[in-house]
């Protein structure tokens, strides 16, 4: 870690109208290092990340140098990408019904001189040494939409590759492993190793303390704008040091405490003989008050079962019996589910939870107003802002501005809306997927503590989610499934390391970066 700084940000402020997003911020990554860049939904972390990329520009003042040589602001994505800038963005920014080899040279083409045609045999040629710096083979003509996980993940890394030559520049992870499981993560981190090993250098920006802990040299931490904590190392540093630092404040404990007495009683809801694509002749029981988490690896199948159970997807079989009604999966509708007392929170916010151009209240009152009757049916304006009010107060939705649209707000503070919209219907089933993912330590802990209380106010709340520390903190009991059927069962205390032994199947949890520190 000698010689010039990779990347170094100095004095860096950004200004929306009166709001100041960034404060004189200053950010230095040394060569060969993970240098992570942490804080709460709306610290500031996206929009430098923007002004690395030339989507914003700077206020007047400060700089930015890429190995010692300054990049003229605003930043043009051009020179940012001749500097050595790459990056890798949420959900790996890969485009599914191209093939490996168009992911990778798109934007990138080399016309012939003369023809100005493109040559694919040109085309593989310029990758081939990009192959072989990766140490790993993909298959170019296969569509990224084919791919497993892992694969696509080294597609995303490829890629970046191409804009940070090996020895130099820097690699910027924007929440990239969001969607990723453990053992994919295990994969990334291995890769993304051996980049780190040549000189070359990675920004990762990230929600995960856990990841951050595990992977990253170095932390640098923004609150409001500010940093609060400058390239401080990770060797010795814990999860919950990292949330005081994100927070300002110590956060509190989150465990469930469900009363013994409740999780005796008989099911509140029950699923019976449940089949999907994946899912065959499932059945489990969620009691009043209980939280039930399902999870396993993606091909598992539990992360169909909360689109089964809530009518969004048609089961192949299987029933649910919720009170003292039996629904028929098979038939099952959104709307019935509805009117039958079920809410969904699937995965996925900016494409299936939330309408991102109406407004915060418009969102939360929408299923609300529905479920009056049993039709749709507006609900008396006084009444109306009331319920928006209260929801975004108990979620502590920022900024408390009902009529933004919620498409202005902060990732976390969208996936509070999310949950407002749905537990504003007072269901009788909660169903979620993935209700934490990317999100920060703040809004994960708001979330995880409104979903305990309703559980408590007498909802069966079902989970389905592959972050074994989200389900830890969440369930009183998770079922992991395996090829479609349960494989084990875990009861509260429900510890982490259990979760990924169960899953794995005794494989356990290796280290994402092994080779950072001795064991």
């Amino acid at each position: 870690m000698s010689g010039a700084p990779r990347l170094e940000i100095t004095g860096t402020s950004k200004t929306f109208g009166r709001h100041r997003a960034l404060d004189d911020v200053s950010l230095e990554v040394v060569p060969g290092e993970i240098h992570a860049l942490i804080g709460q939904n709306g610290s500031g972390k996206s929009t430098l990340a923007k002004i690395l990329t030339g989507i914003h520009a700077p206020d007047p003042g400060g700089s930015i140098r890429v190995d010692g040589v300054a990049l003229r602001t605003p930043v043009r994505p051009l020179d940012a990408r001749a500097a050595g800038v790459a990056v890798v963005h949420q959900n790996l920014g890969l485009v599914g019904h191209l093939t490996v080899l168009e992911n990778l040279r798109v934007g990138r083409y080399r016309p012939g001189r003369f023809t100005r045609r493109i040559s694919r045999r040109t085309e593989r040629a310029q990758v081939a040494p990009l192959l072989e710096r990766l140490g790993r083979p993909l298959p170019l003509d296969e569509p990224v939409a084919s791919l497993t996980e892992a694969d696509r993940a080294a597609v995303a890394i490829a890629r970046a590759l191409q804009d940070a030559d090996s020895g130099r520049g820097v690699i910027v992870f924007d929440e990239s492993t969001r969607s990723l499981n453990r053992r994919t993560m295990e994969s990334f981190y291995a890769l993304v190793d051996e980049v780190v090993a040549t000189g070359t250098s990675v920004l990762l920006i990230s929600h995960g303390l856990e990841e951050v802990i595990e992977v990253a040299d170095r932390v640098t931490v923004l609150r409001d704008g500010r940093v609060v904590a400058a390239g401080t190392p990770t060797t010795g540093i814990t999860e919950t040091d990292l949330a005081r630092l994100v927070l300002g404040r110590s956060l509190s404990s989150s465990a469930p405490v469900t009363d013994p007495a409740v999780l005796r009683a008989g099911p509140k809801a029950a699923v019976r003989g449940l089949c999907g694509a994946v899912v065959r002749d499932l059945d489990l029981e969620v009691r009043p008050g209980e939280v039930l988490g399902v999870t396993g690896l993606p091909d598992s199948g539990y992360g169909e079962i909360p689109y089964l159970v809530s009518g969004a997807t048609p089961a192949r079989a299987g029933t649910l019996t919720l009170a003292d009604r039996t629904l028929d999966l098979t038939r099952l509708d959104v709307g019935v589910a509805m009117a039958s007392g079920i809410a969904l929170v699937p995965e996925g916010r900016e494409q299936a939870g939330l309408a991102t151009a109406m407004s915060a209240r418009e969102n939360i009152l929408l299923p609300a107003s529905s479920r009056r009757g049993g039709r749709l049916r507006p609900l008396e304006r006084g009444a109306a802002r009331e319920v928006a009010q209260e929801w975004m107060i108990r979620l502590d939705v920022r900024p408390h501005a009902p009529d933004l649209p919620a498409g202005s707000f902060s990732g976390g503070n969208q996936q509070k809306v999310l949950l407002a919209k749905w537990l504003a219907t007072r269901p009788e089933l909660l169903v979620l997927h993935e209700p934490g993912q990317a999100v920060d330590v703040g809004a994960r802990q708001a979330i995880i503590a409104t979903v305990r209380a309703a559980a408590a106010s007498g909802c069966a709340v079902l989970v389905a989610g592959g972050d074994e520390n989200e389900l830890s903190l969440l369930c009183d009991r998770v079922l992991v499934l395996r090829d479609g059927v349960v494989a084990a069962e875990l009861s509260g205390p429900v510890d982490p390391d259990d979760v990924v032994h169960a899953t794995f199947a005794g494989a356990g949890r290796r280290g994402l970066r092994p080779s950072r520190r001795p064991a």
